[in-house]
């Protein structure tokens, strides 16, 4: 994920910013002049697309985590694949030594 200067990802940010807007939007509906009725569909709407809009950042941001585990089980692996190469290059060379010496 996206990181500041402060270390603050973006969804830390984006989530309390949009559950402010929808309680902001919502007393707004409360204060308006219309029927008790009309403010309750209203409401539910907004409830309604502020739901599908946290779901829709929790599977983004799901995604994300995935790909980077992803990213970070092939970077593992390739590391592992060096590090074994350079251990086995290394028991290579200090049996030829020990050859070249008699031991």
């Amino acid at each position: 994920m996206a990181h500041d200067d402060n270390g603050v990802s973006a969804s830390t940010v984006l989530v309390p910013f949009l559950a402010g807007a929808a309680l902001g939007a919502g007393l707004a509906l409360l204060y308006a002049p219309k029927s008790g009725r009309e403010v309750r569909e209203q409401i539910g709407d907004l409830a309604d697309d502020a739901v599908d809009k946290i779901k829709e950042y929790a599977r983004e941001a799901q995604d994300k985590i995935k790909a980077t585990l992803e990213d970070g089980k092939e970077t593992l692996m390739e590391k592992k694949s060096i590090l074994s190469s350079a251990i086995e290059a290394g028991r290579e060379a200090i049996q030829k030594e020990k050859e070249k010496l008699g031991v």
